[in-house]
């Protein structure tokens, strides 16, 4: 039930967030009623921007961002929603590259207050919505939803898209999305619209995403078979819907999610031209994916099978000259052992941090699996590791978006 305190302006950001936290106790419920009732009664249902919604098992935020960057490069104005942040609740929401000041997130949760009367919401369902009001109040000209979890039934899914996007399919969130690849396709297709274009950066769909494609009318662009692309040493080339670009820099991010997003992009009515997306791949950032704060330490948000292999293969680039220093701290609800078996052959030494929470996993945990160090807390290991790292070692820490959060946390406030 709304509250008088609860709706006051005169709330900080940070009110308004320890609020959220105590609306609903389930961190994750799926489901699109209560979405749907508040997103009515507020008009979030359809925007006044060229929605973009993408899901996937990895590379969801990487691909968001590549487009953007592309999108600014050619002059159009763009919003992108994400989570989890890492620091800064405004994170969640970047238009035209810049956070919302502070107190349009407050006026955008007054709004959401108001509407939703006596329906429960959970913290990302009331954020997701203060991001569709601040995309609606801003009008930009395209707007790129991430999806939180699955697709199916995640919150994003409420607003009509006119076109969607499928990175990858791997096995994550296997308690709410399904066992295998089959079930957890299906619910990222969820996205899928009828008539409307969706792209597949996946090289070995599942049926289940191939067959609800079909069933719907859904136009599915496909890696592989629609659009190719191929690294030529240090440069890259793209051919699909017309598009054809070759002698591209390598970006920062994965090229396989720079080929999604430019497919998305060809398939658009903002089909960008060459020096618009030599810059945007030039430019594109996204904090906390192979991220160097300084000359010998670098985190990564890597915390599933595939993710952790690509930071393996992303290390052996570096070349370094010494020992490669592994801080990792894990959710207990992730495939640990799978996780950690592609970083074994790479990293020398081994620093655990338990995780606070009832899903975070302890360094005893971790212990389990690979040998090393326990520590109580991400900053006791990496205090350990700097200490440790000689001049031609490097440190490393990834396993979680956590881990990730308070490596620069220390780093930033430290």
């Amino acid at each position: 039930m709304s509250t008088t305190a609860a709706v006051s302006p005169e709330r900080s950001l940070t009110d308004w967030l320890a609020y959220l936290e105590g609306l609903n106790m389930a961190h994750i419920e799926l489901g699109l009623s209560r979405m749907e009732a508040v997103a009515g009664r507020m008009g979030l249902l359809s925007l006044p921007s060229h929605v973009i919604t993408v899901a996937g098992t990895n590379g969801k935020g990487s691909t968001c961002a590549l487009m953007e960057a592309i999108l600014q490069a050619s002059g159009h104005s763009v919003g992108v929603y994400s989570s989890p942040h890492l620091i800064d609740f405004r994170e969640r929401v970047r238009i035209n590259g810049q956070f919302p000041a502070a107190e349009r997130f407050c006026t955008a949760f007054t709004e959401v207050e108001a509407a939703r009367g006596d329906i429960a919401l959970t913290y990302f369902e009331f954020a997701t919505l203060a991001a569709l009001w601040l995309f609606r109040d801003a009008a930009p000209e395209v707007v790129l939803l991430e999806v939180g979890l699955g697709g199916r039934l995640d919150a994003t899914n409420v607003v009509a898209s006119e076109q969607t996007v499928v990175t990858t399919i791997a096995l994550d969130h296997t308690d709410w999305l399904g066992t295998d690849r089959e079930a957890i396709g299906r619910e990222k297709a969820g996205i899928f619209r009828p008539g409307k274009t969706a792209v597949c950066g996946e090289l070995d769909p599942p049926l289940s995403l191939l067959n609800h494609a079909r069933a719907l009318g859904t136009p599915l662009q496909r890696v592989g078979v629609d659009f190719q692309f191929r690294q030529e040493g240090t440069r890259w080339a793209f051919e699909g819907q017309g598009l054809t670009l070759s002698d591209l820099p390598l970006p920062n991010l994965p090229l396989m999610n720079a080929a999604t997003a430019l497919a998305s992009l060809a398939c658009s009515p903002f089909v960008p031209g060459r020096q618009a997306v030599v810059d945007g791949l030039t430019q594109a950032r996204l904090i906390g994916r192979f991220q160097q704060l300084n000359p010998q330490l670098w985190v990564d948000v890597a915390h599933n099978p595939e993710s952790a292999g690509y930071l393996a293969s992303r290390l052996a680039t570096l070349g370094a000259k010494g020992r490669i220093l592994a801080l990792v701290g894990m959710l207990k609800d992730k495939d640990i052992a799978a996780t950690l078996a592609p970083m074994q052959p790479v990293v020398d030494e081994w620093y655990l941090a338990s995780l606070a929470g009832p899903r975070g996993l302890s360094a005893e945990g971790l212990a389990q699996h690979v040998r090393g160090r326990c520590f109580d807390s991400v900053n006791a290991a990496l205090a350990a590791a700097e200490a440790d790292c000689g001049e031609q070692d490097i440190v490393i820490a990834f396993g979680s978006f956590f881990t990730v959060a308070d490596v620069l946390a220390n780093k930033i406030t430290g």
